[in-house]
C-alpha cells in the first residue's frame, strides 16, 4: 500500500534529515522503508522520492526513472534532457562531491508539491558518495537529467525544495505549462516570461 505524501508547507520538508548509521541502515525497520518508498514512488508516479516525503527525517532516497516514463517524451526532448532510463536504486546518507561548472534550465516538478512546475538550474553533472541499501560505500557520476534528479532528492534531505532554487516567473500550473511552454524550448520560455 502506497504511503501518503507530505505536502508544502509541512515543516518535515524544510529540516535537515539526520544521517543513519550502519546499525539502522541494516534494521528491518530501514529495510521496510525503502520497500514503501519504492512502492509509494511508483505508485505516484515519479523517479525519485526522499524520505521527509513521508514524514521520516532521515537521509534515504529511492531514485528511479523508468522507460515506460520516456515513451510519451519526444525524442529531442530527451536528447535535450540527456535522459536515458536508470534502474532503481538506494542513497543513503548522500553527498554532491561535485558538480559541473556548466549548468542546464528545465522545468522541474515535485511530489510534494502537485499541479506545478518551474525552471530550475542545475548542474549538468556531478559526483555523488552515498550508502546502499546494505550500508556499503558507492560513488555514482551522473550527467542530464540523472544529475537533476540525484540533486533534486539531496535538496529534499537538505530542508530544500526546487522552488527554493527555481525562477520564480516560471512558476507554473501543470494545466497552464501544458497549454503554453510544454513543447518550447527553455530559452524561448525565458525569453518571453522575461
Amino acid at each position: 500500500m502506497p504511503l501518503s505524501l507530505v505536502n508544502v508547507g509541512d515543516p518535515m520538508l524544510r529540516q535537515s534529515a539526520r544521517a543513519l548509521s550502519l546499525e539502522e541502515i541494516r534494521s528491518p525497520e530501514i529495510q521496510r522503508v525503502i520497500e514503501e518508498m519504492r512502492e509509494t514512488m511508483h505508485a505516484a508516479p515519479g523517479v525519485g522520492l526522499a524520505a521527509p516525503q513521508i514524514g521520516c527525517s532521515i537521509q534515504l532516497a529511492v531514485i528511479e526513472d523508468r522507460e515506460q516514463y520516456h515513451k510519451d517524451v519526444p525524442t529531442e526532448q530527451l536528447a535535450a534532457r540527456e535522459r536515458v532510463p536508470v534502474s532503481f536504486h538506494v542513497l543513503i546518507n548522500p553527498k554532491v562531491v561535485w558538480q559541473s561548472e556548466e549548468t542546464r534550465d528545465f522545468f522541474e516538478g515535485c511530489l510534494s508539491l502537485p499541479g506545478y512546475t518551474g525552471v530550475v538550474r542545475r548542474a549538468r553533472a556531478v559526483k555523488v558518495e552515498y550508502l546502499d541499501e546494505r550500508g556499503n560505500p558507492c560513488s555514482i557520476e551522473a550527467k542530464g537529467w540523472y544529475a537533476r534528479i540525484l540533486q533534486h532528492e539531496i535538496d529534499h534531505l537538505q530542508g530544500q525544495l526546487y522552488i527554493d532554487r527555481m525562477q520564480t516567473r516560471t512558476f507554473s500550473s501543470l494545466d497552464n505549462f501544458s497549454q503554453f511552454w510544454k513543447n518550447r524550448p527553455i530559452p524561448d520560455v525565458l525569453k518571453d516570461i522575461g
